[in-house]
């Protein structure tokens, strides 16, 4: 299984697209992930990671979020079913 971590900017306002990522995974995903964490920070910061891998950066990305591309990267990591 996978856990998810997703870190968001506090003062920049960034909590509901945070909430937002989560929940699209919890419904796409559901129980096939460890959990989705949400981890306030600053800085302008929007990280999504799972099984500490980066998935998803605002610096590296832009300010744009693609939750198509989040979670097409979080389900290319869960392991096939059998």
């Amino acid at each position: 299984m996978t856990a998810v971590e997703i870190e968001y900017c506090v003062p920049c306002g960034l909590l509901k697209p945070a909430i937002e990522t989560q929940t699209r995974l919890l419904n796409e995903f559901g129980q096939d992930l460890d959990g989705v964490t949400l981890t306030p920070g600053h800085g302008g910061i929007f990280v999504v990671t799972a099984g500490g891998e980066t998935i998803w950066n605002k610096e590296v990305h832009g300010s744009d979020l693609d939750l198509d591309l989040i979670v097409e990267a979080i389900d290319d990591r869960l392991p096939a079913e059998a």
